[in-house]
């Protein structure tokens, strides 16, 4: 049994006081999705550097999000635990003295055990960020601040992408850390001044055995979709590696169903409408964000021909349409209802999925896919935050570290899932459409115009009076698998909105019998203001 009860003394937060803690923990959050996509602008100057091969230079990129994902479970239970104040402060700091020796690293190794760090440190921050708002806001405030954390967490990757390219451009690929770590200096500041304590006060000892089990699984099965499309899916350790995720992923749920209320996390909720309809959307929808990355950056270099900088300002309507539905989803689901918003998000990013796949042309470009990025953004924005709010709001407000955990374990598997499927859908798309389109072309250039777009750009040089055929070839048979991963993701889509139109949360407002009934109308907060 825990307890959460009220601190003797404690002030409740002003609402300049609460506009403060948002700003705080929302440019932590910043600082961490930054740091996902950062690098990936970053890997041809890396190799070069470090005199590193691509399979190490990917995993100086993806170690940062294994570890991340892996220790999100067991470091949000923590944070409940010790408070959450001290916690972010501790993973704050640890995550900018990575970032310091990541930008100094002399060699590969070091930058990756740099990055490891980084990632650890970041599983502290993320699920703390959102307890904080959960914790703290009161209920009228609570979704507009959960809006604004979302806008903030789907739309960050692409805006650090956007400040990492133009740093490259400008200066050297180690300035990528400056970013993140002049952040994490604002929000320690913040941190300290503004942001109140709360914690779990809990009769039973921590859940070890249920935090190593989550771990081990959550490792494994990233590593295989990580790692499966370069290993290939029948690869000794790709197998092995799914093998361990799903034995581990197996004893977890036994071992938290047999600790019932001592458990790091009751898997009995997810019978709960509300923790399984969003934790389900926010897979789905992650993960066509993720694959959309996928598809979007070699049409931009390899078929329009455009810089990577140009390439991530494309991204920017997307992730602009995509922040401000965040922060009017809130709005939205008082008056129509948590369920209805996310059907109508979902649907309307299914809509952006069946613009980009009927109208993308080679001849049409950037202005034939446009509309369908900006749908995207307006669908997942509003999808978002009812999402998220039904995970936070299934749990009682003591194990908050652990739903925001959850919340972010969830967006982590859907993010890697969906590069490996749409990934997998645009090359098998794109192979079988250009094989009859290379009739006569010398065979050894075919054979690498097979491999991808890019490969045939790079090759059509050398081939003389061939070039435009092979050229010509690549771009619409990439347009043809592009068209195959669009179709996927809008059947994905269409079942995911009839799931929430059916088995959505409720569409009710939450009162303060509810609240006292899931515990979250009693949170002990230690103001430290």
């Amino acid at each position: 049994m825990s307890t959460n009860q009220p601190a003797q003394g404690t002030a409740t937060p002003d609402a300049r006081q609460l506009r403060t803690i948002l700003i705080s923990v929302s440019i932590s959050l910043m600082a961490v999705v930054a740091s996902v996509s950062g690098l990936n602008v970053a890997q041809t100057q890396m190799a070069v550097e470090f005199g590193a091969s691509l399979g190490t230079v990917l995993w100086i990129i993806n170690i940062y999000t294994l570890t991340l994902a892996a220790l999100l479970l067991p470091l949000g239970a923590i944070g409940d635990r010790l408070g959450r104040k001290p916690m972010l402060t501790a993973g704050l700091t640890l995550f900018g003295i990575a970032n310091v020796v990541a930008a100094l690293s002399p060699t590969a190794g070091v930058m990756i055990a740099a990055r490891a760090i980084g990632g650890a440190g970041a599983a502290i921050i993320m699920p703390i960020t959102l307890a904080v708002i959960t914790s703290t806001f009161p209920e009228e405030r609570r979704g507009k601040a959960i809006g604004v954390w979302t806008g903030v967490a789907g739309g960050g990757g692409i805006l650090g992408m956007f400040l990492s390219a133009v740093l490259v451009d400008i200066a050297d690929w180690r300035w990528l850390f400056a970013l993140p770590t002049a952040l994490i200096v604002v929000a320690l500041v913040t941190t300290v001044k503004s942001v109140p304590n709360s914690r779990e006060r809990s009769a039973h000892p921590f859940d070890t055995v249920g935090a190593l089990l989550s771990a081990v699984a959550v490792v494994g099965l990233i590593f295989v979709l990580q790692e499966g499309p370069e290993r290939g899916w029948t690869a000794p350790e790709t197998l092995i590696s799914l093998v361990v995720g799903i034995v581990a992923g197996i004893g977890f749920v036994v071992w938290e169903l047999r600790r019932r209320d001592a458990s790091l996390l009751d898997v009995r909720l997810f019978r709960e409408r509300g923790l399984a309809g969003g934790s389900l959307t926010l897979l789905v929808v992650f993960g066509v964000q993720a694959g959309i990355g996928v598809v979007l950056f070699p049409f931009f270099q390899a078929v329009l021909g455009w810089s990577g900088l140009v390439s991530t300002v494309a991204l920017m309507p997307m992730a602009i349409s995509m922040m401000l539905a965040s922060g009017l989803a809130a709005k939205l689901a008082e008056r129509i209802g948590s369920r209805a918003t996310m059907t109508t998000g979902v649907a309307l990013a299914g809509v952006g999925l069946v613009f980009m796949g009927l109208f993308v042309s080679v001849e049409g470009g950037y202005l034939s896919i446009l509309p369908g990025l900006v749908a995207m953004g307006l669908g997942m924005g509003l999808s978002m935050t009812p999402s998220t709010e039904a995970i936070t709001g299934s749990l009682p407000r003591d194990k908050q570290g652990v739903a925001s955990a959850l919340n972010d374990i969830t967006r982590e598997f859907g993010t890697a899932l969906g590069v490996a499927l749409l990934g997998a859908l645009l090359s098998g798309g794109y192979r079988a459409s250009i094989d009859g389109k290379l009739s006569g072309a010398p065979q050894e250039a075919a054979d690498v115009a097979r491999e991808g777009v890019a490969n045939a750009v790079e090759v059509a040089g050398s081939t003389g009076s061939y070039a435009t055929q092979i050229l010509h070839a690549a771009r619409e048979s990439f347009v043809d698998g592009w068209r195959q991963a669009m179709w996927a993701g809008a059947a994905v889509m269409v079942v995911l909105s009839v799931y929430v139109a059916v088995r959505g949360p409720k569409n009710r407002v939450r009162s303060a019998a509810d609240d006292a009934e899931t515990g979250l109308g009693s949170s002990r907060v230690e103001s430290a203001l």
